[in-house]
């Protein structure tokens, strides 16, 4: 089935930004849906033949959300669906990626044609410009995940053929926030978790132990490098 229109369920933050963009480089268009359309969802998406979908950050209920855009999608008939889920989405330890991991589920038994992206950190979240403060060890490993990268890998799974059924890990480069640092040539140090939502705090918690590891090889795969 040719795309010509996506939805993309949070298509006006930086990430559904990222999709819209990488869209249009493919002549597709990229419709970019908030909650002004929340309340009707199904007449919003009418005539997309898939969707993206990227809860908002921190959603206390995830998994709520993404049954109502399930929903929603199969009323109006979209019958792809791409997931913006998380890399190591069945953490106990986070909450808020544990509620990726149930929507994972809603995703996969919904009945529609779904593919599932788990992105690692942004390096857009690291701000690199002066001295960096990090409420967890700046020596754990990651794997990073460039924005305009997403973009891209999100287009060509929603653009192209023989990625329904499949899950993806997308990071575009691994390393800890010190070498990242050293090469932006500016200092860091580790800080107290400011503590300002449980479930940052538990990440950050998380992080400090264990970092998050995410290959490479998927995206170089996907994008044809």
């Amino acid at each position: 089935m040719s795309v010509q229109r996506v939805a993309v369920l949070g298509g006006h933050g930086k990430t559904g930004r990222a999709v819209c963009a990488a869209l249009a480089d493919r002549g597709v268009e990229g419709r970019p849906l908030g909650r002004d359309d929340w309340p009707d969802l199904a007449s919003a998406v009418a005539g997309c033949e898939a969707a993206y979908v990227i809860a908002p950050n921190l959603h206390p209920d995830e998994p709520s959300y993404v049954t109502s855009v399930l929903a929603a999608l199969t009323e109006a008939g979209v019958g792809r669906v791409v997931y913006h889920s998380v890399a190591s989405p069945y953490v106990p330890a986070m909450p808020h990626h544990v509620g990726k991991a149930v929507s994972e589920d809603l995703v996969r038994r919904s009945g529609l044609d779904w593919t599932i992206l788990q992105p690692g950190a942004y390096l857009q979240n690291l701000d690199l410009t002066g001295p960096l403060d990090l409420p967890y060890s700046p020596d754990v490993p990651f794997g990073f995940l460039d924005l305009a990268d997403l973009g891209r890998a999100a287009a060509v799974v929603l653009t192209e053929q023989g990625h329904a059924g499949s899950t993806y890990e997308l990071a575009t480069r691994v390393a800890t926030v010190r070498e990242l640092a050293a090469e932006a040539g500016v200092p860091v140090r580790q800080v107290a978790d400011p503590g300002t939502h449980p479930w940052l705090s538990a990440m950050f918690a998380y992080y400090d132990e264990h970092g998050l590891p995410v290959g490479t090889r998927v995206l170089d795969t996907l994008l044809g490098r």
